[in-house]
């Protein structure tokens, strides 16, 4: 693997990181310090990265991962419950994968909306529930509701692809 110019990797991928982390914790200046945590911790692990994902995928990872510990560390409730919204098998846990990526948006294609809207802003646009709702004029708990609504019909078409079927 080619030498990694981690200086070039902070300058590019800083901001992304940043409004990432800050959708998640809605602090400024929480989300700046677990920003610097993810570089950090990124330059220290610098050569566990493979580059079987994009590099701003794998930042973002950490990001959420520092996220995390910080709200289990100041027993604090993240946004996202993350026991439930990451139970394994998850296709979320699979959606680096290109070729499920695609399958996923293939699928979303042909969904009705709002489902097809709202579950591409929650995961592909990172937005919280709140923002999801203020988008449609609805309350956040609709947000949550459609947005598991899709996300159980997503389940459905993978597991039936994942079983030989073609849909």
């Amino acid at each position: 693997m080619e030498k990694i110019d981690f200086d070039r990797i902070y300058k590019q991928y800083f901001k992304q990181v940043y409004a990432y982390v800050l959708g998640l914790c809605a602090n400024p200046t929480l989300a700046e310090e677990l920003t610097q945590e993810t570089f950090y911790k990124a330059l220290k692990n610098i050569d566990r990265f493979k580059g079987e994902a994009k590099i701003s995928t794998w930042l973002c990872q950490i990001a959420k991962n520092s996220y995390f510990n910080y709200c289990r560390k100041h027993k604090k409730e993240s946004q996202w419950d993350y026991d439930k919204e990451y139970e394994s098998p998850d296709l979320f846990i699979r959606l680096e994968d290109k070729e499920t990526v695609l399958e996923i948006h293939k699928h979303l294609h042909n969904m009705e909306e709002p489902y097809k809207e709202v579950f591409t802003l929650r995961i592909f646009g990172e937005l919280s529930f709140l923002q999801i709702a203020e988008i449609f004029h609805k309350t956040e708990s609709w947000a949550r509701v459609t947005f598991y609504r899709s996300k159980k019909m997503i389940r459905a078409f993978m597991e039936e692809k994942d079983n030989g079927k073609d849909l």
